[in-house]
């Protein structure tokens, strides 16, 4: 791995001294930065090797125009953009007349093409295209001067090609930005943040790389927008990075490897910002280190993602497929000199285009991840609420077990105290139940007390809920009754448990009956409070002769009422 990236670095280190990628060849010259516009003399002009010394002064290139980059509708310059101050064009004929143009930083005019190009037309006349010559004034770096000459017919083809490509990719690029975000709000998982930071700056280097910005803040043309899209770049792939860093599950993925990836990342930063924002003179030294760094951060992230895909991560293996278009066409831009190719948008756009592409695909594959995390979290709280159902339920009736009508009672009491709606405790016990266990065994009593849970369970509703608390004890939490209305209540609930028919479990008819003990709830009161003032009352039922109901009420029980046993 290591003898890769020092091979593609030393490709890229070469890239970096070769000429200009322009389809003309110029002769230059250098001079000072004056008002007047006076052309050197053609023998002020040098064809061979590169201009130097010219980042604070003119420099002039000069070259012939063949007549085939001439049309009937003449010939065009298209400039890719570039720092520099001032841009003059100046097209020569053969009868000494000459067409001029002329930008500067901060104000391109018309002549901005989306697509990161700047084009100056030389319309055709009687007199024959000679030639022209370009002056620029400040230009940061003479390598990164990319210019074509196309007849007018092309240039326009080529512009509207690359503003359809250009468009395309920063659509998808805004919708994925915004899908992004959202997702990483939902999900504050840091993995979709460092994404959504990913294609949110590779969506606002887009838009300034291909000029479209100028639309809306047409001051920033030249110098500064390159100098942003510099910086962006470089923080993209230090987003990149951070994404590639934590994509894998943990556990399938080395620590050495993450942190290896994180600052290579980082690195790409350190050495992208002096370029944006220092001197021209940095592109020359920091250059290729920078190249070298990209490059490292690739051979890193692609590491990683193997290991991680090899560990049996499958985020990894997602991750590598979505991301192995934009990176494989990062690492040709460092290694190849694409020059004005792709309609003259050369590498930004290939990039462009691959970001675009990366975006849907990995926006779809995070949608599904988190989808898939959802059903299964959404399967595992289901799981978890059954589980609590069960741990609230008792098995034999049903019906909430005393943990189970705890917390229901005392989120009744809760809302009773905030409405001021009456509340009640019913205690509801079988009388004489330890005989019917000693004469008929245990499940005929298990039986019994089913068939009593089961016409408890059918009174439940909105304002009551039944629970079997323990043996042969029963409790039902009463909303909205009070008093005589209370009172009325339970003996029905009495009564209609001593009609209930045990003959066909037990094999004879036999007596049973039960007891009902009564507590309505006081301003703040307390399930354990309410539960023993119900309780006494029971007790109070049952020293009278049981089948009955009792209320406790103002410190001491009071029998309401008592009924006769019939044989069932």
């Amino acid at each position: 791995m290591i003898a890769v990236v020092l091979l593609l670095a030393s490709q890229a280190a070469a890239a970096w001294a070769q000429p200009p990628p322009s389809s003309t060849r110029y002769c230059h010259a250098v001079g000072p930065i004056t008002e007047d516009e006076l052309i050197p003399a053609r023998g002020d002009f040098s064809c061979e090797g590169q201009p130097t010394d010219y980042q604070a002064k003119r420099l002039w290139l000069y070259a012939p125009i063949a007549p085939e980059n001439v049309s009937s509708e003449g010939a065009t310059l298209l400039v890719h953009q570039t720092r520099f101050d001032r841009l003059a064009v100046f097209f020569g004929y053969a009868d000494g007349s000459t067409v001029r143009h002329s930008v500067r930083a901060g104000a391109f005019g018309a002549n901005w093409r989306v697509g990161g190009q700047l084009a100056f037309a030389a319309p055709r006349r009687e007199a024959k295209l000679v030639s022209m010559t370009i002056s620029v004034d400040g230009l940061d770096d003479y390598s990164l001067l990319r210019t074509r000459v196309m007849s007018a017919a092309s240039a326009a083809r080529d512009a509207a090609l690359a503003a359809s490509l250009v468009g395309g990719a920063l659509t998808l690029l805004a919708l994925s930005t915004c899908y992004n975000m959202l997702l990483a709000r939902a999900s504050r998982q840091r993995f979709v943040i460092w994404h959504a930071a990913w294609v949110g700056s590779i969506l606002v280097w887009g838009l300034l790389w291909s000029q479209l910005a100028l639309l809306a803040i047409p001051g920033i043309a030249g110098t500064l927008a390159a100098r942003m899209c510099t910086l962006l770049a470089t923080l993209a792939i230090a987003f990149a990075a951070a994404c590639a860093a934590t994509c894998p599950e943990p556990g399938t993925a080395p620590r050495w490897a993450r942190r290896m990836v994180t600052w290579l990342g980082i690195a790409v930063v350190a050495l992208g910002a002096p370029i944006a924002l220092g001197p021209p003179v940095l592109i020359q030294f920091i250059g290729p280190p920078l190249n070298v760094a990209v490059l490292a951060v690739l051979a890193a992230a692609t590491l990683l993602i193997l290991l991680s895909w090899r560990r049996g991560s499958s985020e990894a293996r997602a991750f590598f497929f979505a991301w192995s278009v934009p990176m494989l066409a990062l690492a040709a831009t460092q290694i190849f000199d694409m020059g004005t190719a792709l309609f003259g948008g050369g590498p930004q756009i290939a990039v462009l285009l691959a970001c675009a592409l990366q975006t849907v695909w990995l926006s779809v594959g995070t949608t599904m991840r988190l989808a898939r995390f959802r059903m299964e979290r959404d399967a595992a709280q289901a799981a978890q609420a059954e589980l609590r159902e069960l741990t609230q339920r008792d098995p034999l009736t049903g019906l909430l077990n005393r943990r189970g009508f705890t917390e229901r009672m005392e989120k009744a009491l809760t809302q009773s105290h905030d409405g001021d709606a009456p509340f009640a405790l019913l205690l509801v016990d079988v009388d004489h139940f330890k005989a019917i266990n000693d004469r008929f065994g245990h499940d005929a009593g298990d039986g019994v007390l089913q068939r009593i849970g089961a016409r408890l369970a059918a009174l439940e509703g909105d304002s009551v809920f039944v629970a079997r608390i323990g043996g042969e004890e029963f409790a039902l939490g009463v909303r909205d009754l009070a008093h005589a209305d209370l009172a009325r209540y339970a003996d029905d609930v009495r009564m209609a448990l001593n009609r209930l028919r045990f003959a066909d479990l037990l094999g004879e008819p036999v007596e049973v009956s039960v007891s009902v003990g009564i507590a309505e709830a006081g301003k703040g009161a307390r399930f354990q409070t309410l539960y023993r003032s119900a309780d006494k009352a029971l007790y109070a039922v049952k020293n009278a002769g049981r089948n009955g109901v009792a209320r406790f009420r103002l410190g001491q029980a009071e029998i309401l009422s008592r009924g006769h046993m019939r044989a069932a």
